[in-house]
């Protein structure tokens, strides 16, 4: 038989693939749940069951969360990177990860075939099969629910006559989880008018009180917590979700363009994102100059477009990691937020490479590096072309026109 490698979340879709398959298509199935920080230990043991169930082969979890911070999390991160200045690519950056691992895996088993759950609408099926197809050029990418475009109801009859009792209650909210922050998907966003209830979050927001937290980075990474060293950075995202993700912060609705061309709406809740990139961006903006903000920036942005259309893999973005982690080598301090319910306040930041430094002058106060006179000269020839401009060709003050 010919063996095929079924990425596997345990859900109606990618069990419906398992026993398809199998049963219809002939295959020897090789389930693979890979983990990016979304699941506990106990929902991955139910996942192996459900997916033993279905009649798999063999069913193996995957721990990449450590890889995934290590290869695609930290240079968003190092980038501050903000999908239209508002989501942190959650989603979007996790199956960047999950596609990669699946392959490794399909060539470490010798599989004939790989097969997703995707739907033909999303953008999940563009990031598996630009990934796979790069990876492993030839293979056979099946994708069923694309393919069929199968009801819910279909599938669970499917499931049903082929002796598997599959049929969960319909979820209110679509809930994706993983390490840098959870979508959440439902009947408010389908439209261009509505925001989530309260209830749709999940994790509700139970602290009122405020707290003063402090997060310490070494070379743009994150290191410690209130003065803790965490080990690897995945540590302290967890123990910051810990703190942080009670207090409601990181909520809020995304609009944006799908690489297929239509806009959707998808709620995300990410308070460690959201506290890590804005705290990181505060330091970078008092250690590194006006230059290396500015081609950040560009580059950043660049960077999370690539990643967000599945472009991972085109070898630019390794070039753009390789700026990034250059940009990071002054980027160590300790930045103090204070956490309130349902926001958070940057409150300063401390370190040996701050540029703000007081023996060179404060800012609207007093200098010390130069004289009023140098001031004048320069500003002098600043602003000579400027002034060339004006005396030649006798224009008048663009903002109050004379008569």
């Amino acid at each position: 038989m010919k063996k095929v490698l079924l990425a596997y979340s345990g859900g109606l879709d990618t069990s419906y693939c398992a026993v398809h398959l199998s049963k219809e298509l002939g295959y020897e199935v090789h389930a693979v749940t890979i983990n990016t920080g979304g699941f506990t230990s106990v929902e991955l043991d139910a996942i192996q069951k459900r997916a033993l169930d279905a009649g798999v082969a063999s069913f193996e979890a995957l721990e990449e969360t450590e890889r995934y911070y290590d290869k695609v999390v930290r240079y968003l991160l190092f980038g501050n990177v903000l999908k239209n200045d508002t989501y942190p690519l959650s989603v979007s950056a996790e199956r960047i990860a999950q596609a990669s691992a699946l392959a490794a895996y399909a060539r470490k088993i010798n599989a004939d075939a790989v097969a997703h759950g995707s739907t033909g609408a999303g953008n999940d099926q563009i990031r598996f099969d630009m990934i796979l197809q790069n990876l492993l050029p030839g293979i056979e990418i099946i994708t069923p629910i694309r393919d069929q475009k199968l009801s819910r109801e279909e599938e669970i009859a499917y499931l049903a006559a082929h002796g598997f009792d599959f049929n969960p209650e319909k979820a209110a909210y679509s809930i994706n989880q993983g390490l840098w922050g959870t979508s959440v998907g439902g009947r408010e966003t389908l439209n261009s008018m509505g925001a989530l209830p309260e209830s749709a979050w999940p994790i509700q927001a139970t602290e009122k009180g405020e707290k003063s937290i402090e997060i310490e980075f070494e070379q743009g990474a994150p290191v410690k917590l209130n003065g803790k060293s965490s080990g690897h950075p995945v540590e302290l995202i967890r123990a910051l979700h810990e703190l942080a993700a009670p207090y409601g912060i990181g909520r809020d609705i995304h609009v944006g363009d799908t690489i297929l061309g239509i806009k959707g709406r998808v709620g995300f809740e990410a308070a460690v994102p959201m506290i890590l990139i804005k705290a990181h961006h505060l330091l970078e903006k008092h250690v590194l100059t006006r230059s290396q903000l500015n081609w950040k920036d560009q580059i950043a942005q660049f960077y999370g477009n690539n990643l967000h259309e599945g472009l991972f893999l085109d070898p630019v973005m390794r070039n753009m990691e390789a700026f990034l982690r250059d940009s990071q080598k002054m980027v160590s301090g300790k930045v103090r937020v204070k956490l309130f319910p349902y926001r958070f306040e940057l409150e300063g930041i401390e370190s040996p490479h701050d540029l703000m430094s007081s023996k060179f002058g404060t800012y609207g106060e007093m200098n010390k590096a130069w004289s009023g006179e140098d001031v004048k000269g320069f500003i002098r020839i600043y602003g000579n072309q400027n002034s060339m401009y004006y005396q030649i060709n006798q224009e008048e003050n663009p903002y109050h026109e004379y008569n």
